[in-house]
């Protein structure tokens, strides 16, 4: 076949109806199959992920105050391990 004779017959092969039809179908269901999936998702996943941050939030005020009562919620570039240019 020529080259412009496969490329007639590709645009004819994608743009006719049935290709078009089962290509939409194909998308909705895997929307559909998405959207199942997250909603029979298993809640105590969640609940288990948003446990952890909280602890170590509760955490975070107790190693923050100490530096707050040795320089007063000062730091200096030594101790932040900056360098000045």
């Amino acid at each position: 076949m020529q080259t412009p004779t496969v490329i007639e017959l590709l645009k004819q092969v994608i743009t006719s109806w049935q290709v078009i039809a089962v290509t939409i179908a194909i998308i909705l269901y895997l929307q559909l199959v998405l959207l199942a999936s997250r909603k029979r998702r298993s809640p105590k996943a969640i609940s288990k992920l948003s446990e952890k941050p909280a602890k170590a939030k509760k955490a975070q005020p107790a190693a923050a105050s100490a530096p707050e009562e040795a320089g007063a919620g000062k730091s200096t570039n030594e101790e932040l391990g900056l360098e000045e240019e």
